[in-house]
């Protein structure tokens, strides 16, 4: 059988504005819990347990959350049961291709954040710097 999309209700533009917006809330929660302050606490936890604990099933489960690569896979796999896209083919295909567009495409956003706050973080330095060595 040939891997030619079903023929679906939702025109592909749409499918495509609907995958840029949820890979937003995706790559949010996502980097929220594997690197924001408010979560430090539970995330330095599963770390130590990641690397402590006996079995490898128990230290991969509390490895999860300290990966926002992995983590973006649950989130993602939480936010297509709610939103149930589907991306080019009805069924499972369609929910199997969302989840690993909207996974990879939230995870480019979150490469982009992270680029944004270091970019920001090397200038306030750099200021910083140079208004210490001014003279007063």
């Amino acid at each position: 059988m040939p891997l030619v999309p079903v023929a679906i209700a939702t025109p592909i533009l749409h499918q495509i504005g609907v995958l840029l917006l949820l890979a937003i809330p995706i790559a949010c929660m996502s980097w929220t819990v594997t690197h924001e302050e408010v979560f430090r606490e539970p995330r330095e936890y599963c770390k130590q347990k990641s690397e402590t604990c006996g079995s490898l099933p128990k230290r991969k489960f509390f490895y999860l959350f300290t990966c926002e690569y992995c983590f973006s896979h649950y989130v993602t796999a939480f936010v297509l049961v709610l939103s149930r896209f589907q991306l080019l083919y009805e069924g499972w295909r369609g929910y199997l291709f969302s989840e690993f567009a909207l996974v990879f495409l939230a995870n480019v956003y979150m490469s982009l954040f992270n680029r944004l706050r270091l970019d920001i973080k090397h200038e306030n330095v750099s200021i910083a710097v140079e208004e210490k060595q001014a003279p007063s």
